[in-house]
């Protein structure tokens, strides 16, 4: 068997994701607390850049368009690319509207990479290796962020530089790495050839659903969680750092084995930890005072987000093997109806009372774990739902009609 690292999509997807998360952790963990010394920021402003930022996620189904043009793999590293270019001019435009805009080019490859990845994930891995191999992923991204957090260290802390720099060096590394993928790597085929069209199957509204309350909480967390740490608690850029290494160090060790963990106990028991995990979680948030109880909970949360793979797979054993590149499109979508709007909303409820948001957060996990028991125990194609009901009713629907 050859086993040539160049032979293997799995090296790629990997690698891939390493520069993915390299780069845009370095974003994320300067974006704070650039935003409130460089431009000023406050949570409506910080509130709107982040709905911003989500419109290109809103926009995903269009990948599909462009794959009547491009190949996925292709796709995928020209997205990196605009992502490592989007980041490495940040540091450039330390005003409002400058960071409104290189936040919305470095979101378009991000949410473009994020839709194609998983779909070439799904299409290049089996099914029964698919949970274990999403664990080790994610260990990849932690031990790229864990680069970049070292990096922010040596170039912000040791070498005493500014922001700018730091976003330039990453961007300009990240986007090195891509070009050395795409020279290094041969073209892989996928096992089924995808449908090019915009695909909503009625057997798949459970999976959309549990999409869109992810994305809705997820942005509480992406969006308020942080910025509550640098507002509330006075974090600096060094101690959020540090803060981020702490998540990340939790995610290398401990995500391969969730990994394995969801294999073995199933979709509907781990997001049934999930959900009920992220809502005390959430009603925390909303009543904790002490800086080092709410950087433990940030921590608690952060790993809880590594269940999600169970959705995924559960995604991978109801589909149809051709409907999974357009079905990524449109749940990006779907994922990203409420976190365009969230942000903002929640940006300015925040200014009068930050407790309420994480309340909000708290409903959505409640909206999300309600969904999750009716996941079978074992998902696959013509058993998608345990309660069958909605199903049947959408079908007596189309009939009488």
């Amino acid at each position: 068997m050859n086993t040539n690292k160049t032979s293997n999509p799995k090296a790629l997807l990997l690698w891939m994701t390493f520069v993915m998360s390299l780069v845009f952790a370095v974003w994320q963990a300067l974006l704070n607390n650039f935003v409130i010394e460089k431009a000023q920021f406050t949570g409506a402003e910080i509130g709107m850049l982040q709905s911003l930022r989500e419109i290109p996620g809103f926009l995903a189904f269009t990948a599909i368009f462009v794959l009547l043009l491009v190949r996925e793999q292709a796709f995928a590293l020209l997205s990196l690319a605009l992502l490592c270019i989007g980041v490495a001019i940040t540091g450039f435009f330390p005003q409002v509207l400058g960071l409104y805009l290189t936040t919305i080019l470095m979101s378009v490859g991000f949410h473009y990479f994020e839709t194609i990845n998983q779909s070439l994930t799904l299409q290049w891995v089996d099914k029964q290796d698919t949970a274990a191999f999403m664990g080790k992923a994610l260990a990849w991204r932690s031990a790229a962020a864990l680069v970049g957090y070292g990096s922010i260290w040596i170039v912000m802390t040791w070498l005493k530089l500014d922001y700018w720099h730091m976003y330039l060096i990453i961007g300009v590394l990240g986007l090195l790495m891509v070009i050395s993928m795409s020279l290094y790597y041969p073209q892989f085929d996928t096992h089924e050839v995808q449908h090019k069209k915009v695909i909503l199957r009625k057997r798949y509204w459970l999976y959309y659903l549990l999409t869109f309350f992810s994305g809705a909480r997820r942005q509480i967390f992406m969006v308020f969680a942080g910025f509550m740490m640098v507002e509330k608690f006075g974090y600096s850029v060094s101690e959020i750092t540090a803060l981020f290494l702490i998540n990340y160090v939790v995610n290398l060790l401990f995500a391969p084995a969730i990994g394995r963990f969801i294999g073995r106990i199933g979709e509907r028991n781990a997001l049934t930890v999930e959900y009920i995990g992220l809502f005390f979680v959430f009603v925390s948030y909303a009543l904790v005072e002490q800086p080092h109880m709410a950087a433990a909970l940030y921590v608690v949360d952060h790993l809880l987000f590594a269940m999600a793979i169970a959705m995924k797979t559960y995604f991978q054993k109801i589909a149809d093997s051709k409907d999974i590149a357009a079905t990524m499109s449109v749940s990006f979508t779907i994922n990203h109806i409420a976190a365009v709007i969230i942000p903002v909303l929640l940006g300015l409820l925040w200014l009068s009372d930050p407790a309420l948001v994480f309340c909000i957060g708290a409903g959505f996990a409640v909206c999300s774990l309600v969904l999750a028991l009716n996941v079978p125990r074992h998902p696959s194609l013509g058993n998608e739902t345990y309660w069958t009901w909605p199903t049947k009713a959408i079908d007596k629907l189309h009939l009488d009609s």
